[in-house]
C-alpha cells in the first residue's frame, strides 16, 4: 500500500539531500498527497542541520507534469485536501536546491524547476507552460522568473504558444546550466552538491542572498545591497586562520584538477 511518505524519496549522504517524486506512473503528476508531502519534505529540510544543499528530482520520464488533471477535473478523488502551501516552503528552506530535471517539466512542474537555485537536464528533459492552454495563470511565480532567465520575448514565446521546449535549446537559451546523459544526472548534481558543501557555508549563504535579492530589484540597489552585506559579512566570524585554512583548500584542490 502506497503511503504518504513513499510519494517522495529521500537520501542524505556529506550534508547533500535528493528529494525524489515518486509518482512515476502518473509522471510525478502534483496530486494534493504529493504536494502536501514535498511541502512537508522541504520544511523538514530547513530546519536539518544535516542538509546543506538539496538535489530535487522525478523518478521515471518526469521531473513533473504539473497539477493532477484527473484529480482536478474530479476523475479521481484527491487522497487528501492542500493545506500546505509548496511554492513558500521551497522559497523558505533557504539552502541552494540543485534541479536535476530527468524528463517532462510542465506548466506547474516548469514552476518548481524555475524555483530552483539552478538547473541541470537530462538530454531527455522537455520543458512546457501550458497554462494558456489549460486556462490557469500562473501562481508559482513562472510569469516573473521565466523573462529573468531566458529574456521576456522568448518566455513570451513558450507562455503563450504552450510549445515544447527540448533540453538542447534549454541550454541554449540559458535556461538550464548543463545537459548531461540521462544516467549521469544525478551523480553531476549530486557532485555539484558536494562542491557547494565545501565552501565556507557563512559566506555561500551571503552570496547566495545578496545574488537573489539583487535580481529582484535594480542593478543600483543591488549593489548597494552587495556592499551593505560585504560589509556585514566582515563582522562575523570568517576569521584570518579560517580564510587561510580555506586558501590552501582551494589552492590544493586546484593542482588536483589540472593533473586530471
Amino acid at each position: 500500500m502506497t503511503t504518504a511518505k513513499d510519494l517522495v524519496l529521500t537520501s542524505t549522504e556529506g550534508g547533500v539531500t535528493t528529494v525524489t517524486m515518486n509518482r512515476p506512473e502518473a509522471l510525478n503528476a502534483l496530486s494534493a498527497g504529493l504536494r502536501n508531502r514535498l511541502t512537508e519534505v522541504f520544511t523538514d529540510l530547513a530546519e536539518d542541520s544535516a542538509t546543506e544543499v538539496i538535489v530535487f528530482t522525478g523518478n521515471g520520464r518526469a521531473f513533473t507534469v504539473g497539477l493532477d488533471l484527473k484529480e482536478l477535473g474530479g476523475e479521481t478523488a484527491a487522497a487528501t485536501v492542500v493545506n500546505k502551501d509548496l511554492g513558500k516552503a521551497m522559497l523558505q528552506v533557504n539552502k541552494p536546491i540543485i534541479g536535476a530535471i530527468n524528463g517532462y517539466a510542465i506548466t506547474g512542474g516548469f514552476e518548481l524547476a524555475l524555483m530552483c537555485d539552478f538547473m541541470l537536464a537530462s538530454e531527455q528533459a522537455k520543458f512546457a507552460d501550458t497554462h494558456a492552454r489549460v486556462g490557469v495563470v500562473p501562481g508559482w511565480g513562472l510569469s516573473q522568473r521565466l523573462p529573468r532567465l531566458i529574456g521576456i520575448n522568448r518566455a513570451k514565446e513558450l507562455s503563450l504558444t504552450g510549445n515544447f521546449l527540448d533540453a538542447a535549446t534549454a541550454y541554449t537559451w540559458g535556461l538550464v546550466n548543463r545537459v548531461v546523459a540521462a544516467d549521469e544526472l544525478l551523480a553531476t548534481a549530486q557532485q555539484l552538491a558536494k562542491d557547494i558543501v565545501s565552501t565556507e557555508p557563512v559566506t555561500r549563504n551571503a552570496v547566495r542572498h545578496i545574488m537573489d535579492a539583487g535580481w529582484h530589484t535594480s542593478l543600483t540597489e543591488g549593489l548597494v545591497i552587495e556592499r551593505d552585506a560585504n560589509r556585514e559579512h566582515a563582522k562575523t566570524e570568517v576569521r584570518a586562520e579560517k580564510v587561510a585554512a580555506r586558501r590552501a583548500q582551494i589552492q590544493q584542490r586546484g593542482r588536483s584538477q589540472s593533473d586530471d
